[in-house]
């Protein structure tokens, strides 16, 4: 990720010892496996009335919640997206995705 990018709230310093404090913007840890609490539900609302599968849940860093919505979608053989704590993986595949997330060791993964 470009430097700037990282920098919310600051535009420009004329301060010459200024230096920028990304204590702040840490990622968080990821929870193993066996404690991601990880809910699967059906959605139609703003899809057009198409169906997608929804992984909420999620929390860790953002990479590992990439990794884990390309899993999904690469062994469900559909497509989708993972974004701010979410996975969306088109189409009700919700026993299929319980099934795969089990296998995978998420053992706290249900069905609501």
């Amino acid at each position: 990720m470009n430097d700037w990018k990282k920098r919310l709230d600051i535009v420009y310093s004329t301060n010459p010892d200024y230096h920028y404090d990304e204590d702040g913007c840490s990622e968080t840890e990821t929870l193993s496996k066996e404690k991601q609490p990880l809910r699967i539900s059906l959605d139609k609302r703003n899809r057009k009335g198409k169906a997608v599968t929804l992984v909420t849940g999620f929390s860790g860093a953002d990479a590992d919640l990439q990794e884990l919505g390309k899993m999904l979608k690469v062994k469900c053989g559909v497509g989708g997206s993972a974004k701010e704590g979410e996975i969306i993986v088109q189409g009700d595949l919700r026993d299929k995705v319980l099934q795969i997330l089990q296998k995978e060791g998420y053992a706290k993964s249900r069905i609501i």
